[in-house]
């Protein structure tokens, strides 16, 4: 019963995040864009840990006929591709309305790919990591020209079969990855609640090299000179998070 219980619990800990992302649709329509990063931050920190704390509890021996791999894709679907687009879209960071189609259809092939896992652990073309692009174009105040650009080319990189690294399953340079994530997401926290000035700008632009360090190592190791698709791998988890 314990077991079930534990196993339980942490199918309730990867659903809270869904309950997060409703709060921070609720600041968005608001303007509260500070408040709706904490949310959005919050709900990337329990995708970060929920896989890892569902392969050691043994959530799918435990509790078969609960799916925990359809429950991750919903709520990261939510996270990570709905909520950062309503951002942007009432950031209006879009040159014209209709562009939000590129990250939502992009999105959604992206979670439904069979063989967006390879066999050596990495997520196979870019992550949708629309969050992460949400918070660098309001803090960096971004203009709809420019923010739409890169709207769309994170939109095809999506379809470019280049490996990106999978940072709770690395074989290398885990521990490191790990402590940059976290460091990241309470630097993130803290710039985000900053009042629009020289110093926020400083600190966001400092906050890159996060993100520099992901797409470097995900180059290094995933060996993007040597671009090709990979054989499906079944997996617990599927598209985004640690």
């Amino acid at each position: 019963m314990a077991s079930k219980a534990t196993a339980w619990s942490v199918h309730g800990f990867t659903a809270s995040g869904a309950v997060l992302g409703v709060f921070a649709l609720f600041e968005i329509g608001r303007g509260g864009f500070a408040r709706a990063v904490i949310y959005m931050l919050a709900a990337l920190a329990i995708d970060s840990v929920d896989g890892t704390l569902a392969r050691r509890v043994g959530v799918a021996e435990r509790l078969p006929r609960i799916d925990g791999r359809t429950l991750d894709d919903v709520v990261d679907y939510l996270n990570y591709a709905i909520v950062p687009v309503v951002f942007l879209l009432e950031l209006g960071a879009f040159a014209h309305w209709s562009l939000v189609l590129l990250p939502v259809l992009a999105g959604s092939y992206g979670f439904a790919q069979v063989d967006v896992k390879t066999e050596d652990d990495f997520f196979l073309g870019w992550p949708s990591y629309w969050n992460v692009v949400a918070f660098y174009v309001w803090l960096l105040e971004l203009s709809p020209a420019t923010a739409s650009a890169w709207v769309a080319l994170f939109a095809a990189l999506t379809l470019v079969p280049l490996k990106y690294i999978y940072p709770s399953r690395m074989r290398r340079l885990r521990g490191v990855t790990a402590v940059g994530g976290t460091l990241w997401m309470i630097a993130m926290a803290f710039i985000s609640q900053e009042a629009p000035g020289g110093a926020r700008d400083l600190a966001t632009w400092l906050s890159l090299v996060y993100p520099a360090y992901y797409v470097a190592v995900s180059a290094w190791l995933g060996r993007w000179w040597q671009v090709s698709r990979s054989e499906p791998k079944p997996s617990e988890d599927h598209r985004v998070g640690s």
